[in-house]
């Protein structure tokens, strides 16, 4: 009998399953897709503090992400880097009316009539960069914009702004490192695998699942874990039979990628006269990436889409700061996801909390259920759900995760540049480009990936794109990847480069390279 069960392959649950196989606990974890099939791989991608939510009065929430911030910047220089962002500053931000801070500013300043000020906005800062405890990351600064090659991609009526720090990560590559690293230290990770039931009795949970060749078993854990996402309320009901109070918001988060809109490494933290603000962030090397709104989602079985409504609103919000205006013909990809926030009853998609609930129900064997939350925060989520956990199972060590190096993250964030460097020494047929990007996927691993390979023919098979037979058979024997897409777009995001034809030869080379495995029936190469 294993000590846990995690139904869900996403951040919160792989988290979770690390931590506590980590702290001893045996651990199986069952996801029906592939790992970050969902919301996972589908955010902003970035570990943040979250500025606006200093404007919800959100204090604690933006203080716990912003000590993470640099706690995981160390624990995965790879596949996540410093970057710093630009806010340029006009006289027609606005606050979102939902927001206390509006409240309070418009019955104490009725004269600003929404406006959101320059010295507040300072002020948040300032709060930003002494609320965590930055030790790493520069602090903020004011910018000239019509010296600053940050300026020459925006209009001219933005002469002055604020810089400031925050961190990148790759969010479907932190998902699947947390999954290697929890099954290298004893859990049991099983992809393509749904949870069709459940039985709960007094002192365990029995639970059958159904892989996707059809073949059905039961496991026997002590404790369950629903870290379902927008399907927690699913698991809740129709798979756990409980009856629950807490409910999940679905929220739609929507981007667009174009080809790359300024020639610098900054981000853009743009506001509007709605009251939201977008980020505009490179992307890729050769893309910006622009996002996000904030739809609410009707249901988590309906697949998330960037509308063409949500496209064309950040189209038109980024074009009131470049330049050159954006057209959909500037669109290279577009995703969308859906954010399992705890409903707190909010009027508004955008005021719904971000934090975190977790709630432990002992009417017979312990079931812990997961809300919400950010992914920067997903480390201390799991060591809170761990410490549950220990009031109703015996759990011998105690929190251990922090600065704990995922895999190919065993290097100091200001050894990233140099170790590039002599990658493409020990491989000299990589071009700096594709020795950057192999880096910041692998890390240290990516000698491994690349073995003794002494020219580009030693790599194998070229799908195109930079992608070689070697690196996709790494994935697909290291890191679970079963589909072109997995490959493509979660492991990678090589799908921007790859053309169709190239897809489809990756994904039959994919389905015959291990027997019995083949194209998902729901899920294309995109």
């Amino acid at each position: 009998m294993q000590d846990i069960f995690v139904i869900g392959g996403g951040i919160n649950g792989c988290g979770i399953a690390r931590d506590a196989a980590g702290r001893g606990l045996s651990v199986t974890l069952a996801e029906k897709g592939d790992l970050a099939q969902a919301t996972s791989s589908a955010s902003t991608k970035l570990f943040h503090g979250g500025l606006r939510y200093l404007e919800y009065f959100e204090i604690r929430l933006v203080r716990e992400a912003l000590q993470e911030r640099e706690t995981l910047l160390r624990a995965m220089p790879h596949i996540s880097w410093p970057m710093r962002f630009v806010l340029p500053l006009s006289s027609d931000m606005r606050f979102d009316t939902e927001t206390p801070a509006a409240r309070l500013l418009n019955t104490f300043m009725p004269w600003m009539k929404g406006k959101r000020p320059s010295w507040m906005i300072r002020a948040g800062l300032m709060l930003y960069d002494t609320l965590g405890g930055r030790q790493i990351l520069p602090g903020t600064k004011r910018l000239d914009l019509t010296r600053d090659a940050a300026g020459q991609p925006l209009q001219d009526r933005f002469a002055t702004a604020f810089e400031y720090s925050d961190c990148w990560v790759q969010d479907a590559r932190l998902v699947v490192l947390n999954a290697r690293d929890a099954e290298a230290r004893g859990a049991r990770i099983m992809t393509r695998t749904e949870v069709v039931s459940t039985v709960r009795e007094a002192d365990h949970w029995r639970v059958t699942c159904r892989d996707s060749a059809g073949t059905e078993t039961e496991h026997r854990a002590r404790l369950l874990v629903n870290a379902a996402g927008p399907w927690a309320a699913d698991v809740l009901g129709r798979v756990a039979h409980v009856n629950s109070r807490e409910k999940v918001r679905l929220v739609r988060g929507s981007h667009v990628v174009t080809k790359r809109l300024f020639d610098h490494d900054r981000a853009y933290f743009f506001q509007g006269s709605d009251g939201r603000i977008i980020f505009a962030i490179p992307y890729e090397q050769d893309f910006t990436l622009i996002g996000t709104t904030d739809q609410d989602h009707g249901d988590a079985d309906t697949p998330p889409e960037c509308t063409d409504a949500e496209a064309d609103y950040l189209l038109a919000f980024a074009s009131g700061y470049f330049r050159r205006p954006l057209t959909r013909a500037d669109i290279v990809w577009r995703y969308s996801g859906v954010r399992p926030l705890y409903d707190d009853g909010a009027s508004s998609a955008t005021a719904a909390t971000r934090d975190y609930v977790l709630t432990l129900d002992r009417t017979g064997a312990p079931l812990l259920s997961v809300f919400g939350g950010k992914i920067t925060t997903y480390r201390r989520l799991a060591e809170s759900a761990l410490e549950k956990i220990g009031g109703v199972i015996d759990v011998a060590r105690g929190p251990w995760t922090a600065g704990v190096a995922l895999p190919g993250g065993d290097i100091e964030v200001a050894g990233v540049d140099p170790a590039v460097a002599a990658l493409q020494e020990r491989y000299p047929f990589l071009a700096p480009g594709e020795a950057l990007r192999l880096f910041r996927t692998y890390g240290t691993e990516t000698a491994e990936v690349l073995g003794a390979a002494t020219d580009r023919a030693g790599l194998g098979r070229d799908f195109g794109g930079g992608l070689s037979e070697a690196e996709v058979r790494w994935l697909m024997t290291r890191e679970y990847a079963r589909t072109a897409a997995d490959v493509l777009w979660r492991r990678t995001k090589l799908g921007l480069r790859l053309s169709e034809d190239e897809a489809r030869a990756l994904e039959v080379f994919m389905a015959g390279a291990v027997p019995g495995v083949g194209r998902d029936e729901e899920e294309t190469a995109q």
